[in-house]
C-alpha cells in the first residue's frame, strides 16, 4: 500500500514539490475549514428531528441526505468532525507533555530512574494503544472527556520513548557539555536546550499520533463506549447508520469517508514531513 502512494505522489525533487504534502494539506485543511464554519454557520440544526424526511438519499437541499430521525447528515457530520477532532487534540496533547517529560527525565538522567519507568513504558508498549484505551475506560468510565484521558495515557509510552531516544542522542553533544560546564540548571538544559532539538522527530510523530488517535476515537465511540449522546462524534454516527447500509448507503458513506479522509489527511502530512526530513 505504501509502495502505491509512493507511487502516486512521488517526490518530485526538481520542482521541489513533497506529493504527500500537498495531498495532505488540502485533505486536513478542508476538514478543519468544515469545522470552522460549522462554529458560525449550519445548513439545519444537527440534533433537530424531522420524522417526514427519515434516510432520504442525496439532494440539493440535504447533500449527504438524512438519517434515520430525519436529521441532516451532512450539519451531523460537521458537528462530528469537530468532537473527534476536539478529542484528538486533547488526546495527543496530553500524550505528548505526559511522555515528554518522561521521556526527557529517563532519558537525560538515566540510571534506576530510567530502568523503572522505561520497563512500565515498555510493557505499556506491548500491548495495542486501543486495547489500553478499552482498559482505561473501563475505569473512568464513558464520555467525551474520559475518553480523552484513557486514549492519552494508551498514547503516553509511544511519545516517552520517541523523546527518550532523542535526550539520549543529544544529551553529551558539545553544546549541552557547555551548557554544564557554565553551570546551567538542568532543567533549563532538558527544556530550552534539547527538548526545542526534537521537533525534526516529534512533529511528524505528533502528525500520525493525530491520525491514530481520530481511528481509535471512531472505533471507541462505534462500540458504544466514546462519546455520549447529545454529543456526536464521527464514529457514534457510524456506528447508528450502519443498519441503513444497504437500504440507504449514502448515509453511511458520507460518514464512512469523512473518518477516512480526516485519517489520510494526517497520514499523509506526517509521510510529507518525514520524506522532508528525510530529504
Amino acid at each position: 500500500m505504501k509502495k502505491f502512494f509512493d507511487n502516486i505522489f512521488r517526490y518530485k525533487s526538481n520542482k521541489k514539490i513533497n506529493g504527500y504534502m500537498v495531498a495532505g494539506s488540502i485533505i486536513t485543511g478542508l476538514i478543519i475549514l468544515m469545522v470552522i464554519v460549522g462554529l458560525f454557520y449550519m445548513p439545519y440544526d444537527p440534533t433537530k428531528m424531522d420524522s417526514s424526511c427519515k434516510l432520504q438519499g442525496i439532494s440539493l437541499k440535504h447533500i449527504m441526505g438524512t438519517d434515520n430521525m430525519g436529521r441532516d447528515v451532512f450539519s451531523r457530520v460537521m458537528y462530528g468532525s469537530r468532537v473527534t477532532l476536539l478529542i484528538a487534540i486533547g488526546t495527543v496533547t496530553m500524550g505528548v507533555v505526559i511522555g515528554s517529560i518522561i521521556g526527557a527525565f529517563t532519558g537525560y538522567y538515566g540510571g534506576m530512574l530510567d530502568e523503572v519507568l522505561m520497563r512500565i513504558i515498555d510493557a505499556l508498549f506491548a500491548f495495542p494503544s486501543i486495547l489500553l484505551a478499552l482498559v482505561f475506560v473501563s475505569l473512568f468510565g464513558t464520555g467525551t472527556y474520559q475518553v480523552i484521558i484513557s486514549l492519552g495515557i494508551a498514547f503516553v509510552p509511544s511519545f516517552a520513548r520517541i523523546v527518550r531516544s532523542e535526550v539520549l542522542r543529544c544529551r553529551n553533544m558539545d553544546y549541552i557539555e557547555s551548557a554544564r560546564l557554565q553551570g546551567v540548571p538542568d532543567l533549563r538544559i532538558i527544556f530550552v536546550h534539547i527538548i526545542p532539538n526534537t521537533k525534526d522527530t516529534m512533529i511528524p510523530s505528533i502528525l500520525i499520533g493525530f491520525n491514530n488517535a481520530v481511528l481509535a476515537e471512531a472505533g471507541l465511540s462505534y462500540l458504544g463506549i466514546g462519546s455520549q449522546p447529545p454529543y456526536a462524534s464521527l464514529g457514534k454516527m457510524l456506528s447508528d447508520a450502519q443498519s441503513y447500509m444497504f437500504t440507504t448507503p449514502s448515509y453511511v458513506l458520507s460518514i464512512g469517508m469523512t473518518i477516512v479522509l480526516m485519517i489520510l489527511g494526517f497520514a499523509f502530512l506526517g509521510e510529507g514531513l518525514g520524506k522532508d526530513k528525510r530529504g
